[in-house]
């Protein structure tokens, strides 16, 4: 059946899911409906109209209203809410007849204050509804009755179309019972001249009014009323089309099959044939992912902040685990390139050592270059000889640390007869030199790239010496934020790289302090390496440290974790998320966000399975508390020169906290943990064997 009856718990007059939504075909229920976007996008087809609804919208599908939902956005996350109209019975006696509408068509039109207010209301139902605290059935009733009122002041379906009813009760008490008396008399040969009697009003001036009010005239109202009421016996029973016309109001099929195919660009016999299928394929169609209603609720903590009955210090994310599984292999894509800068840094020894931990540490296969073909490093246009003596130097020590070059190609600078002479140059050195294995080079283009250069150096790389450019074209940042120095980094880069959301070229392997100006201090000015000038580490280092111990092979992962396995050891990497880690922000704003309220702190039970032996936990925390040099920084009084006692203490500071513990064997393991702020943990869990206790 394509109408649904929507059960209700004992105690409460509302249920609500948390799903993402591919498919939900046409259907209708015996319900209000309110779909609440919290990511992403759905469309929402209700009877003859589509809506998009974003982040954050809202739609209300009254009762008995036939609507689909899908999406091709596989990533949504949308609540319904369900909502009993005999609850509301009891507070309004109409309300079989209440319409409610949204604007969902008009951009911004949902970021007014009612929209806010509704959102507020929905939150606090959700609240009570997960927490379920004492009288929690209670206060939701209470929110439902402020709700529906809420409702019927700002979202009547006349004041839709004619707000200014909303000031007069007269007015909108009368179109009321005009479109009531259509929507209940709509299969029957009502006329204009009757609905004019029962008001006392002139046919013309009703005729007016009416499509003032609604936005329909009245025949097209009737017309449309009659269609909408009709795709429901079309889908839902096996009556004719002739009964089915008859039974909506319409005094011959030909009338009923013109009218439908104004709305709906095809016949009602064709419709049937498309949409029309039994109860197991419809269950069939239904594409959606039910989630845990519990972690919705990290959504809508701004409408919850002035609740006082929102048990948020308290609230426990549950972690479920099975070791057992084997999501296949967890490929470590983020170790394949490393963004070092200029070529000429790697001549400097205080560089060197930072890419050699780096590269002990986490081991990367490549090094991105730039600025191979700078003065800098002995290369000057229109020079009849070039050097590379400075550039062999570079490659030999990259070469020692088991990295090769990804060159960036950029002809600033250049004409291009200039720049192509160069890379042959180049290219002809270092082919014929032993200690250099040019094969193993790669190259790519900056986004700047003059288009015949490229296609002339294409050519030349690609056909003559046989070595790769990468595909996509390199754009050089040269943004300075002081988020590049936060712990929020750490979340951001983990978050990025788990999920393949946003380029993280931008980062570079260390600060440089001898290109910047307008320093204020030597120590931390917003240079987007992984570590500072000083050759402390930032929060940024510890993104890729955290991830580099993962292990091989693919568990189980969340917005929020990871969990990985490799022989028997087992690597869970949980860290703070919220929606604004989705892009990176400026420092500016970093305080105002809301995100930063609602990662004030987490609690997270991790209950574990398949795990055949006692382990041994090593935790890794990360965090604005442990481990960031830049809050440790702020703490000392953000001194703009270190003094070599305040720069052992940042290199101290900056290791993140670690933590031992020994577990028994267990069929449920359970780990109980917190993020406080932006931050991370990992959690590695060794087995042991019983004769090694």
């Amino acid at each position: 059946m394509r109408r649904e009856y929507i059960n209700y718990p004992s105690d409460l007059p509302v249920t609500i899911s948390y799903v993402s939504i591919k498919e939900y075909p046409i259907h209708w229920h015996n319900s209000i409906e309110i779909l609440f976007v919290l990511k992403g996008s759905i469309t929402v087809s209700v009877d003859t109209d589509n809506y998009e609804l974003m982040d954050r919208e809202l739609e209300i599908i009254n009762v008995d209203e036939a609507h689909r939902i899908y999406s091709s956005n596989d990533d949504n996350r949308v609540l319904i809410f369900h909502i009993d109209p005999y609850f509301f019975e009891k507070y309004y006696s109409d309300i079989e007849n209440m319409v409610f509408y949204t604007n969902s068509s008009d951009d911004g039109a949902q970021e007014s204050e009612k929209y806010d207010v509704l959102r507020t209301f929905l939150a606090i139902i959700l609240c009570e509804f997960i927490q379920r605290g004492d009288n929690f059935d209670e206060e939701i009733e209470s929110t439902l009755v402020n709700l529906l009122y809420h409702l019927i002041n700002n979202f009547h379906y006349l004041m839709y179309e004619k707000e200014d009813l909303k000031e007069n009760e007269e007015q909108l008490e009368r179109y009321h019972r005009i479109a009531k008396f259509i929507f209940n008399n709509y299969n029957n040969n009502i006329t204009l001249q009757d609905i004019a009697k029962k008001e006392f009003l002139s046919t013309h001036y009703l005729s007016h009014e009416i499509k003032s009010a609604i936005g329909y005239s009245f025949t097209d109202l009737i017309n449309l009323t009659r269609i909408e009421e009709s795709v429901k016996l079309l889908l839902d029973t096996d009556k004719t089309l002739s009964e089915i016309s008859e039974d909506v109001g319409f005094s011959h099929t030909r009338y009923f099959n013109k009218h439908f195919k104004n709305y709906y660009k095809c016949t009602p016999l064709q419709y049937r044939k498309k949409y029309k299928v039994n109860e197991a394929n419809f269950e069939k169609q239904k594409k959606l992912e039910l989630l845990l209603l519990p972690d919705s609720i990290n959504y809508l903590n701004y409408y919850l902040e002035d609740y006082d009955r929102f048990n948020y210090e308290n609230k426990i994310t549950k972690i479920n685990i099975d070791m057992a599984s084997d999501l296949g292999e967890f490929n470590k894509t983020f170790k394949e390139c490393l963004n070092v800068g200029d070529a000429f840094d790697l001549l400097i020894e205080d560089n060197k050592d930072i890419l050699d931990e780096l590269q002990e540490e986490i081991g990367f296969n490549f090094v991105r270059l730039l600025n191979v073909f700078s003065k800098d490093m002995g290369i000057f246009p229109g020079a009849k000889f070039y050097n590379f003596n400075r550039a062999c130097d570079v490659f030999e020590y990259v070469e020692n640390l088991n990295l090769k070059p990804l060159i960036i190609l950029d002809d600033t600078g250049f004409t291009e007869d200039e720049f192509i002479e160069v890379i042959v140059s180049f290219l002809d050195y270092f082919n014929e030199l032993e200690i250099i294995d040019l094969s193993s080079f790669k190259f790519q283009f900056s986004i700047s790239m003059n288009e015949n250069i490229r296609n002339n150096l294409t050519n030349l790389l690609e056909n003559e010496y046989n070595l790769e450019i990468l595909t996509d074209n390199f754009f050089v940042s040269n943004s300075i934020d002081l988020i590049y120095d936060t712990a929020y980094m750490l979340p951001f880069i983990i978050y990025n790289t788990l999920n393949y959301k946003n380029d993280l070229a931008f980062l570079r392997a260390f600060d440089v302090l001898d290109r910047q100006i307008n320093l204020t201090n030597e120590v931390f000015f917003g240079y987007p390496g992984l570590v500072n000038d000083k050759g402390i580490k930032k929060p940024a280092y510890y993104a890729y440290y955290l991830l580099n111990k993962l292990g091989d092979t693919l568990v189980s992962q969340g917005e929020d974790y990871i969990v990985t396995k490799n022989d028997s050891e087992y690597q869970i990497l949980i860290y703070s998320y919220n929606e604004e880690l989705n892009n990176l922000v400026p420092f500016n704003s970093f305080s105002k966000l809301r995100g930063v309220k609602n990662t004030a702190e987490k609690k997270i039970s991790l209950n574990i399975t398949n795990i055949n032996n006692d382990t041994i936990m090593t935790k890794y925390e990360i965090s604005e508390t442990f481990g960031s040099s830049f809050n440790y920084w702020k703490s000392m009084g953000k001194p703009k020169r270190l003094s070599k006692e305040e720069k052992e203490i940042l290199h101290k500071a900056s290791f993140p906290k670690i933590d031992f513990k020994y577990n028994k064997k267990s069929t449920v393991l359970n780990l109980q943990t917190k993020l406080i702020g932006y931050g991370s943990q990992l959690i590695i869990l060794k087995e042991v064997q019983k004769h090694l206790k």
